[in-house]
Parts: structure tokens; C-alpha cells; sequence
């Protein structure tokens, strides 16, 4: 995801204009400028580390249409409906407890409870969970869905026994 923002081309046409976004009825995000709306959706440039800076909004197709620096560069308005949409894009489940982990051929079985409830997931067994700066351990599953351990130190003595062995 960061080759893709790094990669971008701006599109000339919006150099210098002012942009506007808001939610339509329906929850999509429109960006506005002198030349007309279109509909867009939102990719965090650095998801983890500038949550709030380097939004890259894009088109059906997949192309950059613009790119907001610093959310707070946003009138009012147009920060809350970028920040709806990246709550909705970003929607990761953050792990309270670990009830078992189970290696398989190919594949690494998680039983979990999360904010949102319980789950189960996979991961690939070569797939380890990553370390977040601040201490929190984030796992992506097979569907590509996020797990997030927010602090590690807070879990239960038999989550953190069922964690360590991955994370060490």
C-alpha cells in the first residue's frame, strides 16, 4: 500500500483547487472541486504509523483522484465525512483474550474474543503476526480481515502463554 501512494500521479486538473467531500445518502463519499463530483473511496497511505495524514482517495477504477496530506488541511464538514469512511475502510477487530491456537498443515487456527465477539480465523503458517510501534501486535487471516492485540501486557496469563510462542 505505501508503493501505491508513492507511486501516484496526481491528476493535474485538481492542482490548486479546493476539496470538498461529503457522504451521500447511500454512505458513499463524494470529492468535489470546481470541475464537478464524483464518487471516491479512501486508502490510508500509512495505516499505522500517520493514521490522519496521506489519505489517498480513488476512483471505481482504482486510480488516485486526489490525495489529502493532513486531515486537518479539511473544513469541517469534509474531515467528518473522511473520517466515516475511514472508520467503515479501516475496520479492524481488536482481540480481548486468545481461547486457542492450533498449527495444521498449512495453516494456523485462532479462536478468539474480540470486541465485536467471538471468532475464529485463519492465518497462513508462515504468516506471523506483526509488532506495532507502541507494543500491539496486529494479525491479517486467510480473507485478509485485521486482528489487532492493542496491549499484549493487558491479556490473561493463558492468552499471552498462547500468543508468545508467535510473536518471540
Amino acid at each position: 500500500m505505501v508503493r501505491e501512494c508513492a507511486e501516484r500521479k496526481p491528476e493535474p486538473e485538481l492542482d490548486g483547487l479546493e476539496l470538498r467531500l461529503e457522504r451521500g445518502a447511500d454512505g458513499q463519499l463524494w470529492a468535489s472541486t470546481g470541475l464537478g463530483a464524483r464518487p471516491v473511496h479512501v486508502r490510508r497511505c500509512f495505516p499505522w504509523t500517520a493514521p490522519a495524514r496521506f489519505v489517498s482517495l480513488r476512483d471505481a477504477d482504482g486510480d488516485e483522484v486526489a490525495l489529502v496530506r493532513d486531515l486537518d488541511e479539511l473544513d469541517a464538514d469534509s474531515r467528518g465525512a473522511l473520517e466515516a469512511s475511514l472508520a467503515e475502510a479501516g475496520f479492524v477487530l481488536e482481540i480481548e483474550a486468545v481461547d486457542a491456537v492450533e498449527d495444521e498443515v498449512e495453516i494456523r487456527a485462532f479462536r478468539v474474543r474480540t470486541r465485536q465477539g467471538a471468532r475464529r480465523f485463519q492465518t497462513l503458517r508462515d504468516e506471523w503476526p506483526r509488532a506495532l510501534p507502541g507494543g500491539a501486535i496486529l494479525l491479517r487471516d486467510v480473507a485478509g480481515d485485521l486482528y489487532l492485540v492493542r496491549d499484549p501486557a493487558a491479556l490473561d496469563p493463558a492468552s499471552r502463554a498462547l500468543l508468545a510462542p508467535l510473536v518471540d
